[in-house]
């Protein structure tokens, strides 16, 4: 276990610590107890870090693209070779087993590596003209400095993606991480300052949401911003990008629903699922959690899940036995509560957990609500937590149906060994991400992004780095 770092932010190449500021607390969720405490900028601390990024900006987008490469692959290194140490600060922050931690340390420095190596294929297009004294060329070039805002449940993944991804394409960035799981995001920056990115080109910034989003999305500097939160945090957000035409790529809420057939073994989707939809104790965008079933296999799933679900260990992270931690805060037990309150006031039945479990920290049982209707809170709101429902269907377009029924088109998953049924499914679900016959809904190489109201744009892959670019077309007439 790692010691816990003093936290700071990073504000024009210089660690500010809480003195002067006010701060908050950073709370371990296993024990409830106090990890550090976070300070928090003040409105001086956010002209000064607008400016240090405009600065940062203009240095950072002349530097050549295999240069900037090149120190993305050193912030890459360190990430692995520090990856115990940051695990560590992960599973202390979130809660989460630690050898789930040590998988999105190396995940996110695969980012920065693929994000390293894509940085230099900006390419642009020369396009045939209509005369031959006139050359065409479109070019992509950086867009900006960058505001982006990442929340608690992937505190390397998600600022990694932001950041990286900004940087590959020639942009500064000011990043607000949750406050919830700070030294994470810290430890990133730290690598990225060792590689010898210069002053400005990332600030680090904490505290008051409302008052940092404001300022920095209403800032004539920033040119585009990157959120990955609520729906309702997207809107509100995007709402104010458009007061300064800013461009906006948000990947918002999800409520991912999982087709499986008749054609498939009901005991072996069980367990499949199983592992998929408890990493993290649910709290992941694309955690599947809608399960419908055929209904000649239904029971059988149903019962299998709740079996398998029942016999999951909860506990500590860093426990060798653990394979589900606590969740993040009070705020989710109190919300999982809720969902088991409307079922069970519904009379739908509670297969596995539907209780809190230890006598600290906050922990809840892993939990399956089966035969749910399209009424009940769970099928209508996603959970963000270790709850998934169950329903039975009868036909293919029952199935389309019900996975399109709510307003959000994140991640969704088909389970079936008939081609045609996979084809019908991946063309009719509407949604950013459709994942046939496994449960893995994004790579470093890969585009990610919602339908509707789960967001704008896409991150990852080539598509999410033209996210952070802006094409300008030269005409030039030759005489």
């Amino acid at each position: 276990m790692a010691d816990y770092p003093a936290l700071k932010l990073l504000i024009d190449g210089r660690w500010c610590d809480g003195a002067g500021r006010a701060t908050e607390p950073v709370l371990n969720p296993s024990t409830g107890a106090v990890l550090g405490e976070l300070p928090h900028v003040t409105g001086a601390d956010l002209d000064l870090a607008l400016a240090s990024s405009a600065r940062g900006h203009e240095v950072w987008r002349k530097t050549s693209p295999v240069e900037r490469g090149r120190i993305l692959q050193r912030a890459a290194a360190l990430l692995l070779e520090r990856a115990e140490n940051i695990a560590s600060l992960i599973t202390l922050e979130l809660g989460k087993p630690i050898a789930e931690s040590r998988v999105e340390v190396e995940t996110a420095a695969a980012i920065f590596n693929w994000n390293a190596e894509e940085g230099r294929r900006a390419y642009g297009r020369v396009i045939p003209s209509r005369s031959s004294n006139i050359r065409q060329i479109a070019v992509r070039e950086p867009l900006g400095p960058i505001a982006a805002f990442a929340p608690w449940n992937a505190p390397a993944i998600t600022p990694a993606r932001k950041i990286s991804s900004a940087l590959a394409a020639g942009c500064s960035v000011i990043i607000k991480p949750s406050e919830e799981t700070p030294a994470t995001t810290l430890a990133i920056a730290g690598a990225l300052q060792e590689a010898g990115l210069p002053e400005g080109a990332l600030n680090v910034v904490f505290g008051d949401p409302a008052m940092i989003s404001a300022r920095l999305v209403g800032s004539s500097i920033v040119r585009g911003i990157s959120v990955t939160g609520s729906t309702q945090l997207g809107k509100q957000l995007g709402a104010l990008a458009v007061q300064t035409m800013k461009r906006m790529t948000l990947e918002l809420g999800g409520h991912a629903p999982v087709v499986i057939f008749g054609d498939v073994d009901p005991e072996a989707a069980a367990l499949s699922a199983v592992a998929a939809k408890f990493r993290n104790s649910g709290q992941v965008c694309t955690s599947p959690t809608r399960f419908f079933v055929h209904e000649s296999i239904h029971d059988r799933f149903a019962a299998s899940l709740s079996e398998l679900a029942d016999k999951i260990t909860v506990g500590d992270g860093f426990a060798a036995t653990t394979k589900m931690g606590p969740l993040a805060n009070a705020r989710r037990v109190e919300s999982m509560e809720r969902f088991v309150d409307d079922a069970r006031a519904r009379s739908i039945a509670v297969t596995a957990g539907g209780e809190r479990c230890g006598n600290q920290g906050f922990f809840y049982r892993p939990t399956v609500l089966t035969n749910v209707d399209d009424d009940c809170m769970a099928s209508n709101v996603e959970p963000f937590g270790p709850l998934a429902v169950t329903a039975p269907f009868r036909t293919v377009e029952d199935a389309i149906r019900l996975s399109n029924r709510l307003p959000f088109g994140l991640a969704s998953y088909v389970m079936t060994n008939d081609m045609r049924n996979s084809s019908v499914m991946a063309e009719a679900i509407q949604s950013g991400n459709v994942i046939i016959n496994h449960w893995q809904a994004s790579l470093p190489e890969t585009p990610f992004g919602g339908y509707k109201d789960s967001g704008v744009g896409s991150e990852g892959g080539v598509e999410g780095l033209q996210e952070f670019q802006t094409t300008k077309y030269v005409s030039q007439f030759s005489g």
